[in-house]
């Protein structure tokens, strides 16, 4: 088997620009694995931590473990406001996945998940920096989402069916 080789730390910013580039040319695996290799240089890199989620969440439509692996990068990311708000992120573009997948249970699932990321978009506008109304927009985007597809919503509670006693 072939051993990935290492990049030079100087090479980093070069290799974050290519892989916003790939991101765009919507080629989320290059992008990936690009965010891969300055990880390795620098583990605590938050801006290549950030892109790798983003890839990720980027190719969830077509693979379901893209979604627990982007929550748990974000999970390594320093500022509580990136936690939640590419957390939000992530099950925002979980839920559409969902949505456009269809089949059974995918208008509940899809609300609940979208339920899910605007609550952590309130979470991230808690503590958002002064002018930075990104949680907002996303917020928005989710209540535009709800608005425009109607037959999303809660399941139905079931009924419990009364006890007979004799």
């Amino acid at each position: 088997m072939f051993a990935l080789k290492p990049i030079s730390p100087a090479s980093v910013p070069g290799a974050l620009a290519k892989a916003e580039r790939y991101r765009l040319l919507n080629e989320p695996s290059e992008a990936e694995s690009i965010c891969r290799d300055v990880l390795e240089v620098d583990p605590q890199h938050q801006q290549a931590r950030i892109s790798l989620v983003l890839a990720l969440t980027d190719r969830i439509p077509e693979d379901a473990r893209a979604f627990t692996e982007a929550i748990a990068n974000t999970a390594h990311l320093e500022e509580s406001y990136d936690r939640a708000y590419f957390a939000g992120i992530a099950w925002e573009r979980r839920a559409r996945a969902r949505l456009n997948q269809g089949g059974h249970d995918s208008h509940h699932q899809a609300y609940d998940w979208i339920l899910r990321a605007m609550g952590l978009f309130e979470m991230a506008e808690k503590v958002r920096a002064d002018g930075n109304d990104d949680a907002v927009l996303r917020w928005n985007t989710c209540v535009r989402m709800l608005r425009e597809h109607p037959e999303l919503g809660p399941r139905e509670q079931e009924a419990s069916a009364p006890i007979l006693s004799e």
